[in-house]
């Protein structure tokens, strides 16, 4: 009998590529490591949040808010540590049942603030105008009324009934109501500020505001149908968690752009006309 390893001990050792392949989380925390950055300085650089960057290293995505979050979290954090995100956002999607899931209700650290919808005013130039066709109306009869009542008095005195001379008073033209305010109107600023209005239309998003010397105005989820309204004196940063939910407006213009649902935006606007920065 032989004592030592077998035949089948010595056989090479054979690495399975998948299950040799770090997680997504742990591929992201080792990129950082060898970029020698702190979770700190990936979250001052991506304005993603220290918690959720802990989170995200250690494969937990639930504080993301859902997969589209996730992915977008992501994308973010690989460009950061200078790495490819495509193969990450595939081996996510891979373990996560892949395509995009129904939405799941946002995390706590994104319930930050729960926006209602601005409350428009009663609209005082419509009763305005209204007020005044009654009263010309009103005015207007009871002088025509007043020309009849004459008439008849003078018939049952006796006199011969004449011609009224009087002239016949002028209707007077009501005011034309005024058109309802155009996004435009609604989005105006003065033009010795910057005004950022963000309101999620076609869905829900997570927002992140902050001013010229970099203090946080909002950071927080937008509902479908919630707006928010930012100013600062010279320079307002966004990041938009999916930015083909929202609709924009800057220094009273509506900024048309072709964002795709699901892409994260770092946009930064100025006084004058809007430009992306």
């Amino acid at each position: 009998m032989s004592i030592g390893n077998s035949p089948e001990d010595e056989r090479p050792f054979e690495d399975v590529s998948e299950e040799a392949r770090p997680s997504v989380g742990r591929a992201l925390q080792q990129a950082r490591i060898a970029a020698g950055l702190t979770v700190d300085d990936v979250s001052t650089a991506t304005r993603v949040r220290i918690a959720i960057v802990h989170a995200i290293e250690a494969d937990d995505f639930t504080p993301c808010g859902g997969d589209v979050y996730a992915r977008g979290h992501i994308r973010t954090l690989a460009k950061a540590v200078d790495l490819d995100p495509a193969p990450l956002i595939a081996q996510f999607e891979a373990e996560h049942g892949g395509g995009r899931p129904a939405p799941t209700p946002a995390a706590p650290l994104f319930e930050a603030e729960r926006i209602r919808p601005e409350r428009r005013g009663p609209n005082w130039t419509a009763a305005m105008v209204a007020a005044i066709v009654v009263v010309i109306g009103f005015v207007g009869f009871t002088m025509v009324k007043g020309d009849d009542d004459g008439g008849k008095a003078n018939v049952a005195d006796g006199a011969t009934p004449t011609t009224s001379t009087s002239p016949t008073p002028k209707s007077e033209k009501p005011v034309a109501p005024e058109p309802e305010p155009s996004d435009s109107a609604i989005a105006a600023a003065p033009q010795d500020k910057v005004t950022v209005q963000v309101t999620a239309a076609d869905g829900r998003s997570w927002i992140s505001a902050k001013d010229h010397s970099g203090r946080l105005l909002f950071d927080g989820l937008l509902k479908q149908g919630d707006s928010k309204t930012f100013q600062d004196s010279s320079k307002i940063n966004l990041v938009l968690g999916d930015a083909g939910a929202i609709d924009l407006f800057v220094n009273g213009k509506k900024i048309e752009d072709d964002w795709q649902p699901g892409a994260v935006e770092r946009l930064t606007y100025t006084k004058g006309d809007p430009q992306a920065g």
